[in-house]
């Protein structure tokens, strides 16, 4: 189950896998040399962070603090970068940038979204490490909405991106994805005196089901798609949506 606990754990800080250094030694190799001037900061989040990354089948994903809003040049330019790392390094299915700036990472009404997310999912690779501006933060509602609450929007689009994908690779990549995303924002539906906070999807989908025991066919397909090296599943989007306005109407009540 979901640990319980005043404060939400520590970002990860295992020792990093041997499997993965070369390709994060030319992650920030490359994107010191070619955006340093523009950056404040690498984190790295997500598996690889954890030290629990499989090579071949995981993602490398990386959090890129940048000193100043980004211009539709720098974002193009990060873009670039990005491609050439993923065509580098067969060692991971994808890299993914999730790209903030410093002044909206320390704003006051980012305090659960970016406060929450540099302090208790991400590492520093590279640069100032912003995490210590922050407090450890407890468990609540508020982090789940603002880390999840735009669900409904992210889901419909993984749902027309599947619609028009032909690829049995991208197919099942994209139906990982979305599944991931999906059973994360469960946990919009946390009430605010619970004090467990899930890590891993299974935990997400224990603390779900618990209140949801009805839903458990539905979370289990999303379940087995989320996991690495699953095959495209027959029906996805449909469910997909179907799950998205059922879990947009729980979050009215």
């Amino acid at each position: 189950m979901p640990a319980t606990a005043t404060f939400l754990p520590p970002a990860p800080d295992a020792a990093l896998q041997p499997a993965f250094d070369a390709l994060l030694q030319d992650a920030c190799a490359t994107l010191a040399a070619h955006a340093g001037d523009l950056l404040d900061g690498i984190y790295l989040y997500g598996s690889i962070a954890r030290g629990d990354a499989t090579p071949g089948v995981s993602d490398l994903d990386l959090t890129l603090v940048l000193r100043q809003a980004p211009t539709p040049a720098h974002a193009a330019a990060l873009e670039t970068l990005r491609q050439a790392l993923q065509a580098r390094h067969p060692e991971v299915l994808k890299v993914d940038f999730d790209i903030g700036h410093r002044a909206q990472v320390l704003a006051p009404e980012h305090l659960y979204s970016w406060g929450y997310w540099l302090k208790h999912q991400c590492r520093c690779l590279w640069g100032d490490d912003l995490a210590c501006h922050f407090a450890p933060f407890a468990p609540s509602r508020a982090i789940a909405m603002a880390v999840n609450g735009d669900f409904a929007h992210v889901l419909d689009d993984y749902a027309r991106r599947l619609d028009s994908a032909t690829e049995p690779a991208a197919i099942a990549r994209l139906q990982r994805e979305a599944s991931r995303k999906l059973i994360r924002s469960t946990n919009i539906l946390r009430r605010d005196g619970d004090a467990c906070w899930p890590a891993s999807l299974d935990e997400h989908a224990q603390l779900f089901l618990r209140r949801h025991p009805a839903m458990r066919a539905q979370l289990a397909g999303f379940l087995a798609q989320a996991r690495p090296g699953a095959a495209p599943a027959d029906g996805f989007v449909t469910a997909l949506r179907q799950f998205t306005r059922w879990l947009a109407r729980q979050q009215a009540i």
